[in-house]
């Protein structure tokens, strides 16, 4: 998945004032500092179960990426994944095709673009032979131009460099900001360096600081940030490069974790579409195998299909987690992994109290949901390439703007090809504007915005097929695109982060493990589901009596030196 946030300080200039090591900036903490990219490389692999437990079925409840990359490193062990899926295998990495439309073209509904800072993610994406290639974000190198077009005024341009000074004040004014405020330089450098204990220094500190903080209220503390105007513009269409209004409301520890860690930079797609990676995962017979056959995948063990929907999770005798689905069929597990979104169990599942401790209870409950909606249309050719006569400049750029669309995304594999425009893509209040409208409704609604930026292009003249579109709050198995925290919050994600270290829970509580970017300290990022899910691995191999290789410890094993921050309750 994807956050709102834009790219926060360019890498050349933080590199030159402060001078970065030549190591890469990865998603490494700052709140859980494991090296889940090391993990997963290390030869002896993430552990080993008892003989007796081999062939042992483990729920896995959500087909989305954490539940599959769960379910693929528990077969290899040795286990028997028992996979529930309520609507399709993929999740958030959701792609789609265009009806009417016989091209060969795809839209990401939800993810589709990833920082090569998200290591754990990209291990899989290279394991599963998938190409990547640069995502045309605003005024990234890819991006032939980019207009940003607010209070009626329109500026193009193909860097940074050709925007109206306003726009560099609102970026030095962010850079500052981060410096001052967050020790941006310090951090980040720690992160390269994997500065396990400059990195806890640091966030124990901003944790305890912050916590109580809104992202809005940071920037109004900042005396870089004093002027209105600026963080207008910074919250409706940044400094040339997103708008981060709809981040406000939330945590500023949200935003921190993501331009730490590089999440909003130099993002690259999937070719062929980021859900190819679930299912190649799902199909794929791995090499190292323990007690399974050559070949055997998660497909093969599940007879093609997942099992359908849970509807009902209970505790049984013996500490056994019963699983109820669709169809009434009943089975009772020694280990579940749950990774669908969190508020699924206060709602679609039917829930035993039992299941978590009652602190566990009020961490999922108290969950804030970002809302998200995007639309597609099919087109002919890439006709925004095309030059206007009068100026010489593309008759169309990727746009960023204060009007309805807000986002608009221009994607394409060669000028001679049907192309696919993302009309809008939007979050929260706007997001809920489009709630109640059609596919139909909303395309119309977008092509009168985006013709008062540009009058003289016939965008509808290009339209070859029917549009698509997501509304993630309206998606019954979502109920919201992703998990972010509002101040006060830290508490509660700590609990739901760390709740796969089970031996100090009750005897009775165990053996259920969350896992899913909602349960990550990065959710939105499919890093998060990764990390989560590895997580999760980790404690059903210990749950069973299992370990890792003395020279690869897990998560767990590292727990007690790089455990996340604990703020007093009290």
């Amino acid at each position: 998945m994807t956050s709102t946030v834009p790219t926060a300080v360019h890498d050349a200039v933080q590199d030159e004032q402060h001078g970065a090591t030549d190591a890469p900036i990865t998603m490494f903490g700052p709140d859980f500092p494991f090296p889940y990219d090391d993990y997963l490389a290390h030869p002896a692999g993430l552990g080993s179960i008892p003989a007796t437990e081999h062939g042992t079925e483990v729920a896995v409840v959500g087909g989305g990426l954490s539940g599959i990359v769960a379910a693929y490193e528990l077969m290899k062990l040795g286990l028997k994944p028992v996979v529930y899926e309520a609507d399709r295998i993929g999740g958030r990495l959701r792609t789609v095709g265009f009806d009417g439309c016989d091209e060969e073209l795809t839209a990401e509904m939800g993810a589709m673009r990833f920082p090569p800072s998200s290591t754990a993610f990209q291990h899989y994406v290279d394991r599963m032979g998938l190409d990547t290639k640069p995502f045309p974000n605003p005024l990234a190198p890819v991006t032939p131009s980019t207009v940003v077009d607010l209070k009626g005024e329109s500026h193009y341009a193909r860097t940074l460099d050709e925007l109206p000074e306003v726009y560099h004040q609102v970026m030095d004014a962010w850079n500052a900001c981060l410096e001052d405020g967050a020790r941006f330089s310090d951090m980040q450098r720690a992160i390269r360096d994997r500065d396990v204990e400059t990195i806890r220094r640091i966030w124990a500190e901003l944790v305890e600081k912050l916590d109580n903080q809104t992202f809005y209220g940071f920037l109004c503390d900042s005396p870089a940030f004093s002027g209105f105007r600026h963080r207008e513009i910074f919250g409706q269409v940044g400094f040339g490069t997103g708008g981060w209004d709809t981040d406000f409301p939330n945590s500023i520890l949200e935003i921190l974790r993501v331009v730490y860690t590089g999440a909003d930079d130099d993002h690259r797609g999937i070719v062929g579409g980021s859900q190819q990676l679930p299912l190649r995962l799902w199909a794929d017979g791995p090499a190292k195998l323990v007690h399974w056959a050559p070949g055997t995948s998660l497909k093969s063990l599940h007879g093609g299909e997942p099992r359908p929907a849970v509807t009902r999770l209970h505790r049984t005798a013996g500490n056994r987690i019963t699983v109820t689905d669709a169809t009434g069929d009943i089975r009772s597990y020694k280990a579940v992994v749950f990774t669908a979104q969190s508020w699924m169990l206060l709602s679609k599942i039917s829930c035993d109290d039992a299941l978590f401790p009652i602190d566990h209870w009020t961490a999922i409950e108290r969950t804030h949901y970002m809302e998200s909606s995007k639309l597609f249309v099919p087109v002919d050719r890439p006709f925004w390439l095309d030059k206007d006569p009068a100026t010489g400049r593309d008759v169309m750029s990727m746009t960023l703007t204060d009007r309805m669309t807000r986002g608009t995304y221009l994607l394409d594999d060669g000028p001679d090809k049907p192309a696919v425009m993302c009309l809008s893509y939007t979050w929260c209040d706007d997001s809920l504007k489009w709630l109640p409208l059609s596919a139909n409704e909303r395309m119309e609604v977008m092509l009168k915005s985006l013709g008062e930026i540009y009058p003289g292009v016939d965008i509808r003249g290009h339209i070859i097929g029917n549009p698509v579109t997501v509304s993630w709050e309206n998606e019954p198995y979502f109920m919201g695109a992703f998990k972010a925290n509002l101040p006060g919050h830290y508490r509660y994600q700590r609990r739901l982060f760390t709740h796969f270290m089970q031996d100090r829970l009750p005897q009775d509580k165990r053996g259920l493990f969350l896992a899913g970017d909602d349960i990550s300290w990065t959710a939105g990022w499919a890093e998060g589901a990764v990390q989560t899910a590895l997580n999760a691995v980790w404690g059903v191999v210990h749950h069973l009596g299992g370990a890792t290789d003395p020279s690869n410890p897990g998560p767990g094993d590292r727990y007690e030196e790089i455990a996340p921050v604990e703020l007093p309750e009290d």
